[in-house]
Formats: structure tokens, C-alpha cells, sequence
């Protein structure tokens, strides 16, 4: 019991912690998700192709069930899931992947559209010819051997690898605390560039780049630029833009399509063809008619078919920004170099290989050496024993066994021990066709190889010149052109936002509660006035018939202002109700619309002013509400408000220089009258300067907008809360300065005073448009209404009662010729 006490011990966790993570990640790194930078394999992959080359499943051989080599990797070398080994033997066979699959496959092994493999059940593998490079030369002691998981077998520490297989297949890998990205290359360009390194060690980046143009990626496409390739092959980390390979093609009915034949590497084809045809449903950009994806067994091709009139040039520059037909490709180039995880060049990469290539050829020639030795031994053995074959057969004969025999041989004859075990094993049939002339020039040509080996084991040159024989007969059997295009300098992707929506003219309305929409003028013409599909209650805000190229501005009365292109509408039928803002973004339950605002040029010099209910008022730049990326799905801030419960009363666009002036109206009939240029430019985020100074209890309920020239003709027209209209000149009331109290414009009562609801201006003989609370509308005829002055309360034109309060007080139509019309004097 002592002896189990003292075996405890108390270790703080984080030591613990720590202690036992880094040999996890020693582990991670090591063994499981880096390449080694020699043969260019993770060890799982290393793995498959040891174990179906142990089991002759080689590219000469029919095919085996893939469930086989899974099998005899997961029971021999790697003891994790099948599955995981699985997905490693179909990467190594899937050729949008590989550059050089290293691994046929008969069956699905998966495809471009990110589908995966059938089961390993139903497909069937072999190492493929290239394969073969990688484990050349493995059973003559080129390369460490380890034992395995259960001490029962060999394994490789790396391959042979007769070709520079990390650069030409590539790699990807994440692991704790590193990760790898290595894109693939073209084989004769790597192995034209090893070839100049091993003539010229001191050859840099740009003398290697001479042959290694870039990557060549399985699924071809276009390089733009050569600034971050090179960036990448001298650090190890660098970015390049890959373009997919198009054309513009001319149709039927003088229309194009765009053509896609490439597409980047690790591109997911279907998510692709998904989200253009997203675009084309969602009209982000006007002029695609169809997305189809026609790849089959001859090649890859995707179809995108434009409208008539349609930019194509522009649509495609879109695209390439907008979806995966272009992408950034980033190069973080990481392998495991004498057991450690580094950074690797271009130029390290080839020379680490140069250096297990001769190592490789050193090892093979000894092996071949000792074997070319122990044969020559025997061929001479042989040769004596003929020429004394009687007297050995007597020998022979002589002696008691085996061993008495061998050992009579060296005795008398001074044979070698080998040699007396090949002369006394050897079969009397044997005798009949050995012939001395046939041993003699098996004698002539080992000596031959074994002077050819000595040579190269003892002279750098000849062995750099086996390297580079070797290396280019593999160039010779496995080149292939390059199918990256690589250009000189990166492209800018310039897109002209409007020539990628349809000019379109469209009856457009918003309405008050938010609901939005578009349709085409003959809708709207073939339905009747009153039929807008607008819900009972809510009314129409803004109605006009405008370009599909023009952009709607939405101010809210909680400070909030929405952005949206015309073209971006949803389109609907004139009767229907349209999309509403909610599905979009988040309107408060109490949140309305007040004010919507075309807006034709974005970087327009006017500013917007705002004024609230609580005394606040403020002008903002267009400049500064310009719409962001999220503007879809979340509203721009135009107005901070003090209060949970303060509106935004008004909002109106005006000229950054205007010399307009404001008249604001309270509820308790206060009035204040001054210059626009007194209300400070704000930040978007501002609340604002003081506008009036309240009275408590008191708010603002609208205000009017005049130029200094025009004041004079301009009345006001005011609605109280029991039902009293009243009109009065806006020039009775005086220009003061900003944030006074104002006049009064309605004689106070003691009992029921007026209280203002309502405001509107107009020019001459208007007819106004009174809504109450029961939804009830009157007609108020100006002419039939005398002016007043400040201390009269007007005339009655209904009752709260009976007809309900009155909200609004809106101008209805002109009732004598236009020229009276001085509306525009408020613009």
C-alpha cells in the first residue's frame, strides 16, 4: 500500500496540461497533417501507397476493391477510421485535385460539385504508373524503416520518390499551430528547374523562375500577375488572384452567353452555378437570362445566356467579383523538413529534394554493389569448380553430408564459403547446360557494373549525372503541357454599376407601415386608380414613376433611413401589396415611414434636414448617409434621438447653400421663424442643435420651408384638435434667431384651449384634404375660409366626436388656373 502512495504524485493541471499537448501537437505535426518536404506525402498517404504496393496492386495488375487496400492500411500501418483513410485514397485519385493522380479508381470517386465517393465497397484501385516513381527502388534499403503500431512490420519513413512530388501534387493540411498550403505544379517545369539547381547551387528565385512559371492547377484557369508568385517561392507565403477561363459567344436573336471552361482550384462547380443563378433570381444584377451547367464527359462548361442588349463585359466583370469565378489563392508553404515543421522557398523545397534523390541513388548503389559483389563471387566460384569438375565431383563424393562436403571444397580447393554452398547446391541436371563461356560473360559484365557503381560512390559528378538522367527520363514519360495560364501583370476588375441594370421605366410605391414595390407602367395602366393592394389603414407615402437606375431614400420617424436601388425592388403586379421592410431589416413596432426621397446621383452636394418633435433639428451632408454593404439588412442611422418616445416630424431635401427659411409650428401654436443657414451641418450620428425652446408639455408638429422672395405669398393652413380650421400669411409671423420660443398663432382659452394637430402650406385657392382618426377625409375649400390673424382660432369643419380626431391635413388639388399654383415655391 506504501509503494502505491508514493507512485502518486501532485503536478500543478497547467503542467499537466501543457506537458501532455505538446507531445499531441509533436504528434499532430509530425505524423499527421504536414507533408515531408522530401516525398511530398503526409504519412497516411505514404501509408495506402506502401500497403497496395506490398500487395501488387500496382498499375500493371487489374484493379482491387478499394475496401482491400483500406483494409490492409488500417489493420497493417494506420490503426484510425476507415473513413479517414478512405477520403485520403480517393483525394490521390480525384485529377481536379492532383496535378499527377497517384491512385485509378474504377467507380465514383467523387466529383467537382463537391458529390462524394461511393462506398469502398463498390469502387475499385491501384496505384496509378507515376506511383510507381514514388516506391521504385524501396525493397534495395534507399529509404529508414520503422516497425509499425504493433511491432509485426516495416514501414517507410518516406519514399524514394523519384520525382518532386510535394511541388507537382501539392498539399493542404492544418495541424496544431500550423497549417500548409502548397499548390500543385507542372512536373517537366519542377524537374527542369531541379535539374538547373543541381547544376547551379547557388541559382536564385529568379533564375528557378525561369522554368517554374507558377502553379498549374489541375483545373487550368488563369494567374493574374506574377508579383505573388514570386513574393510566395522566396518566402514561402504569398497571394495570387485565379480567374476561370471565359468566353463571350454570340447567339440567336442577336443576343450572347458567357462561356465558362476552367474554374479555379478547390472551386465547389455547383455552389458556383448556385450562386450566380442566386444573382440571376435575386436581380442583383440585371441581364442574365439563364445559368446552365452543360459540363459532361468531354469537358467542363458553364453557360451563362444574356438579354438582349445586355453588357456582357460588365455582367462578367461582375462576376469575377462577386462569385468564385475568381478567388485569392494564398500560398503558405509549410513541410516537415529533419523532423520540424518550416516555412519553406521554391528553391528549399528542390534542394532538400536534390538531397534525398542522392541520398536515395547513393543507398540504391550500395545495395546494388553488395548484390553485384556477392554475385561475382559465385560466378567465379563456379567457373573454377568447371574446370576441375571432375575432381570436385570426387571430392563431393568423398565426403559424409553437406557440411563435410563445403568444408572438404574450401580445403582443398580454396573455394569461399559462399562458393562451396553454390557449388555443392547446385543440381546435377544443372551440369548438362552450364556453360563456361555463358558464366564468363556474366563475370565480365559484373565486373562492368560493379566498376559503373563504385564509380558513382566515389565521384560526386557521375552520381549528379545518374540524378539528372534519372529525372529527365521521368520528364520524358510523364511531362505534360501546362494548363494554368499565367499573365504578366494582375487585372482590375472596373464595373459600371448602372450598365449592369436594365433602364426600365417603372411606377414605384412606398408606403406608410413599409410596404415597397415596382411594376411595369402596363400594370399599373391596366389597373384601376384606387386598387394599390395596400392592407386597410395604411397609406401611400410616395408614388412616382422613375428609372429602374434610380435610388429611393426612406426616412422613418425614429431617425432611421433606409436605403434602396429602384432595380432592387420586388417586382409584383400594380393590385398586389409589395414586399414589406420587415423581411429585410427590422422596422419598431411603432416605426413609420414620413418621407421617401429619389435620389438619382449619390454624390450629389445636397444636405437633408431633420427636425423632431421634442425641439431638435439638425442638417445632414448626402455624403455622409451614403448606404453601406449591410444596407440590406439594417438601417442607417440619419438622426440620434434624445427619447425613447421623440419622432422625427419632417424631413426635407435642401441645397448646401440654401437660403431658405423655416417656420416651425408647436401644438400649443407657438411659431418660430428663421434662417436655415442658423441650423448647423451634423455628423449622421448627431442629434442635432436645439431648434425651439418648448414649453413643457409642448411639441413640435411640423414646419414649413420658404425662400425669402416667395414669403409673402405663402399661407399656412392649421387644424386643431376640436375641429377648427384656420389660415393665416406666413409673413405675420417675424424672423427671429434659432431656439427662441416663437409666437403665438391661435388666441389661448382658459377653458378647452386650441391645441394644433395639424399643418400645411400652399399658395393660392387649394383645396386641402382633412383625414381623422375614423379615417374619415373633408374637403376643405381655402377660398371659402378667411385669413386670420395671430389671435382668432378659425372656423370649425367637423366634429371630434362624431368624425374623429383630426392626423393629417394634406393639399389636395389646385382650384383655379396652374399659374396660382405655388407649391414649388416650398421646393
Amino acid at each position: 500500500m506504501a509503494d502505491t502512495v508514493e507512485r502518486i504524485k501532485e503536478l500543478p493541471l497547467e503542467e499537466v496540461m501543457g506537458e501532455r499537448f505538446g507531445r499531441y501537437s509533436k504528434y499532430i505535426i509530425q505524423e499527421r497533417a504536414l507533408p515531408d518536404v522530401r516525398d511530398g506525402l503526409k504519412p497516411v498517404q505514404r501509408r495506402i501507397l506502401y500497403a497496395m504496393y506490398k500487395d501488387n496492386n500496382t498499375y500493371d495488375k487489374p484493379y482491387k476493391k478499394a475496401a482491400k487496400a483500406v483494409g490492409n492500411v488500417m489493420g497493417n500501418f494506420h490503426p484510425h477510421g476507415d473513413s479517414s483513410i478512405y477520403g485520403a485514397l480517393v483525394h490521390l485519385s480525384q485529377e481536379w485535385k492532383m496535378r499527377e493522380p497517384l491512385i485509378e479508381m474504377h467507380g465514383n470517386n467523387g466529383s467537382m460539385d463537391g458529390d462524394g465517393p461511393a462506398a469502398m465497397r463498390y469502387t475499385e484501385s491501384r496505384l496509378s504508373k507515376i506511383s510507381n516513381l514514388l516506391l521504385q527502388d524501396i525493397d534495395k534499403d534507399t529509404v529508414p524503416m520503422i516497425l509499425n503500431f504493433d511491432d509485426t512490420e516495416y514501414e517507410p519513413t518516406v519514399l524514394p520518390s523519384h520525382f518532386p512530388n510535394l511541388l507537382v501534387n501539392g498539399s493542404t493540411g492544418i495541424s496544431a499551430g500550423y497549417a500548409t498550403e502548397i499548390p500543385p505544379h507542372n512536373l517537366a517545369e519542377v524537374i527542369d528547374a531541379a535539374v538547373y539547381l543541381l547544376k547551379n547551387p547557388e541559382a536564385n528565385t529568379d533564375d528557378l523562375m525561369q522554368f517554374v512559371k507558377g502553379p498549374d492547377f489541375p483545373t487550368g484557369g488563369i494567374v493574374l500577375g506574377k508579383k505573388g508568385i514570386k513574393e510566395a517561392y522566396e518566402t514561402g507565403r504569398g497571394r495570387i488572384q485565379v480567374r476561370s477561363k471565359t468566353s463571350i459567344q454570340d447567339i440567336k436573336g442577336h443576343r450572347q452567353q458567357i462561356v465558362v471552361t476552367e474554374i479555379p482550384f478547390g472551386v465547389n462547380k455547383a455552389m458556383m452555378v448556385k450562386k450566380i443563378d442566386e444573382i440571376r433570381l435575386n436581380k442583383e444584377i440585371d441581364g442574365i437570362a439563364e445559368v446552365r451547367d452543360e459540363t459532361d464527359r468531354h469537358g467542363l462548361s458553364i453557360v451563362i445566356e444574356l438579354k438582349k442588349g445586355a453588357d456582357s463585359q460588365n455582367i462578367l466583370n461582375y462576376l469575377f467579383k462577386n462569385t468564385d469565378l475568381q478567388i485569392s489563392y494564398n500560398f503558405n508553404m509549410v513541410a516537415i523538413d529533419h523532423m520540424a515543421p518550416v516555412q519553406v522557398s521554391l528553391k528549399k523545397i528542390l534542394s532538400s529534394y536534390l538531397e534525398h534523390k542522392k541520398e536515395v541513388v547513393t543507398k540504391r548503389t550500395e545495395f546494388d554493389l553488395g548484390k553485384a559483389k556477392q554475385r561475382l563471387e559465385i560466378v567465379e566460384g563456379l567457373i573454377h569448380a568447371l574446370d576441375i569438375l571432375d575432381q570436385v565431383i570426387k571430392t563431393i563424393r568423398a565426403s559424409k553430408d553437406k557440411k563435410d562436403a563445403k568444408n572438404n571444397l574450401i580445403k582443398e580447393f580454396d573455394f569461399t564459403p559462399n562458393q562451396a554452398e553454390a557449388i555443392v547446391s547446385l543440381q546435377l541436371y544443372r551440369l548438362t547446360n552450364t556453360d563456361v563461356n555463358q558464366l564468363k560473360a556474366e563475370q565480365a559484365d559484373l565486373n562492368e557494373k560493379i566498376a559503373t557503381y563504385e564509380d558513382i560512390l566515389n565521384n560526386q559528378d557521375v552520381l549528379e549525372k545518374v540524378v539528372v538522367k534519372e529525372l529527365n527520363q521521368v520528364k520524358k514519360d510523364f511531362g505534360s503541357p501546362r494548363r494554368t495560364e499565367i499573365t504578366e501583370k494582375a487585372a482590375k476588375i472596373e464595373i459600371n454599376e448602372k450598365a449592369l441594370v436594365a433602364d426600365e421605366t417603372v411606377r414605384v410605391l412606398v408606403s406608410r407601415d413599409g410596404y415597397l414595390k415596382r411594376s411595369s407602367l402596363r400594370s399599373y395602366q391596366s389597373t384601376d386608380e384606387t386598387d394599390n393592394g395596400l392592407p386597410a389603414g395604411d397609406e401611400v407615402i410616395f408614388e412616382k414613376t422613375m428609372s429602374t437606375l434610380s435610388n429611393l431614400y426612406l426616412f422613418t420617424n425614429k431617425g432611421n433611413l433606409i436605403y434602396r436601388p429602384v432595380h432592387e425592388l420586388v417586382e409584383t403586379k400594380w393590385k398586389e401589396t409589395g414586399q414589406h421592410l420587415s423581411q429585410e431589416l427590422g422596422l419598431a413596432q411603432d416605426e413609420e415611414i414620413i418621407r421617401v426621397f429619389e435620389i438619382n446621383d449619390l454624390k450629389a452636394t445636397d444636405n437633408f434636414l431633420l427636425a423632431t418633435n421634442d425641439g431638435y433639428i439638425k442638417q445632414v451632408a448626402l455624403a455622409d448617409l451614403q448606404p453601406t454593404r449591410t444596407y440590406k439588412s439594417r438601417a442607417i442611422i440619419a438622426m440620434k434621438l434624445k427619447k425613447s418616445d421623440s419622432k422625427v416630424v419632417r424631413v426635407d431635401r435642401i441645397k448646401a447653400d440654401s437660403k431658405q427659411e423655416i417656420t416651425l409650428i408647436t401644438n400649443q401654436a407657438y411659431a418660430i421663424r428663421y434662417d436655415i443657414d442658423e441650423i448647423p451641418t451634423s455628423g449622421a450620428r448627431a442629434a442635432g442643435v436645439k431648434s425651439v425652446n418648448l414649453k413643457d408639455e409642448d411639441y413640435i408638429v411640423d414646419y414649413v420651408l420658404a425662400s425669402p422672395d416667395t414669403v409673402d405669398e405663402i399661407k399656412i393652413g392649421l387644424i386643431t384638435q376640436r375641429g377648427a380650421f384656420k389660415q393665416l400669411e406666413l409673413n405675420i409671423i417675424n424672423k427671429v434667431t434659432r431656439a427662441k420660443r416663437g409666437v403665438m398663432v391661435l388666441r389661448e382659452l382658459k377653458t378647452k384651449p386650441h391645441r394644433i394637430s395639424a399643418v400645411s402650406s400652399y399658395g393660392q385657392n387649394h383645396e386641402l384634404i382633412l383625414t381623422t382618426s375614423s379615417q374619415r377625409q373633408v374637403k376643405i375649400d381655402t377660398n371659402n375660409y378667411p385669413l386670420g390673424d395671430r389671435y382668432s382660432n378659425g372656423s370649425f369643419v367637423l366634429d371630434p366626436t362624431t368624425d374623429g380626431r383630426p392626423i393629417s391635413l394634406k393639399l389636395g388639388k389646385v382650384l383655379t388656373n396652374e399659374k396660382d399654383d405655388v407649391s414649388n415655391l416650398f421646393e
